[in-house]
């Protein structure tokens, strides 16, 4: 599996975002969080702070929307540049012609999950997606303790996945730094979100590549 970076701008300082985007130009990704105080208890980010991201970097950007009806507002994040844009399959009202919606504007399509909803009602319509995303904290808030009891969902995806011959990518979001990364590669995932423990860090450049290295050793020895 390839492995991903994708580090939360959540966590850097808004004040200087291009340059705090320039710090992590190696990532895969920029994980960007889109909360509406209604899905989630907090309020941040929007359409217009993503698209001033997308013109500050040349690295793809990844919507992650916790935000209720998806349905209506995930388009245009695909129609403002987004790479892939992530919604929760607890606040989607169509999830199937969401996802076929956001692919048709050439977006990979992503499904989140929280710490609590299972992944088995969505294992036969896998092919509808690009990325499943199970969270490893309750959304709303950076900087949360990593679940390592969702472990066992990774898996189960990981399995199912492999199992339809589907090229369908897990992401991780919640927690991720140095002590945990290696664990939920193990588990199955190759997407990972980071926010504290990049932006935090005295080089977050360098903070991008140690998590890769270690992410990249868990996967090849994992055994799914």
């Amino acid at each position: 599996m390839d492995v991903k970076i994708s580090p939360s701008i959540l966590n850097c300082d808004f004040g200087h975002l291009a340059d705090e985007l320039e710090k992590i130009s190696n990532a895969d990704f920029v994980h960007v969080d889109i909360m509406d105080n209604h899905f989630v208890p907090n309020l941040a980010l929007g359409l217009p702070i993503f698209e001033a991201a997308a013109q500050a970097t040349t690295v793809p950007l990844d919507a992650h929307l916790m935000i209720e009806n998806p349905d209506r507002w995930a388009p245009a994040y695909a129609e403002a540049g987004a790479a892939s844009v992530t919604f929760h399959a607890e606040a989607c009202q169509a999830p199937l012609r969401l996802a076929r919606e956001l692919r048709a504007q050439g977006a990979r399509a992503g499904l989140a999950l929280k710490p609590a909803s299972p992944i088995e009602p969505y294992l036969d319509i896998l092919n509808e997606f690009d990325m499943i995303l199970i969270m490893t904290v309750e959304p709303g808030f950076g900087g949360q303790s990593f679940i390592e009891t969702m472990m066992p969902k990774v898996t189960r995806t990981r399995r199912a996945i492999e199992a339809a011959g589907l090229d369908v990518w897990i992401q991780v979001d919640g927690g991720i730094s140095r002590s945990t990364i290696e664990q939920a590669a193990a588990a199955g995932a190759n997407n990972f979100v980071a926010g504290s423990a990049v932006f935090r860090a005295e080089d977050a450049y360098a903070e991008v590549e140690k998590l890769r290295e270690l992410a990249a050793g868990a996967c090849q020895h994992a055994s799914i």
